[in-house]
């Protein structure tokens, strides 16, 4: 009885260990870290235009599905995705929505002047308010949003090539079809 008493704790010690061992041990990609914003809907929001014309608000992101990007033009990753959102705005599947965080306009007009500008339409926030209120931890970042608002995907950090074709494009496809009866 008295090896039992010894032998049951030794066990589950043991048994824990392993399982903590495991777990830590398993590769984790810091691009893909749970957002509590996934199947929810966007937040709502009413921004100025970066082009001053009007606002952009929430409703922008709804009726059909939209990709919307967080940006700035200080932000050189940004830089390095921003020909996949070229090649979305060409491709037209998509609306691809503009957040320009905590930017001087000016420098981000500039900026989209000489890249060339996907968006079709961008929203100045120059407090960073919004971003906050979609829990972005900093830029890019880029949600996919179905027609009804629905956040149903997040990217953090650059879009490279690989992770366009082999993750972005299947959310969207998926949505798509879902949109379309």
């Amino acid at each position: 009885m008295r090896r039992l008493l010894f032998i049951l704790p030794a066990a589950a010690l043991v048994l824990l260990s392993a399982i903590f061992i495991i777990l830590l041990s398993r590769p984790r990609d810091p691009g893909e870290i749970p957002s509590p914003f996934i199947g929810k809907p966007v937040p709502a929001f009413r921004l100025p235009a970066l082009d001053g014309d009007g606002e952009v608000s929430d409703v922008d992101l709804k009726g059909r599905v939209s990709v919307f990007n967080v940006f700035a033009s200080w932000c050189l990753p940004c830089k390095i995705e921003h020909p996949i959102l070229m090649r979305m705005a060409r491709e037209g599947k998509v609306r691809v929505v503009g957040l320009n965080y905590k930017d001087k306009p000016a420098d981000a007009k500039k900026w989209l002047a000489e890249l060339g500008n996907p968006y079709a339409r961008i929203a100045a926030d120059e407090k960073g308010r919004v971003a906050i209120d979609f829990g972005v931890y900093g830029v890019p970042e880029t949600f996919i949003i179905d027609a009804t608002g629905i956040i149903r995907y997040k990217h953090i950090g650059p879009i490279h090539p690989g992770e366009y074709a082999e993750k972005i494009v299947p959310v969207i496809e998926r949505l798509l079809r879902e949109e379309r009866p």
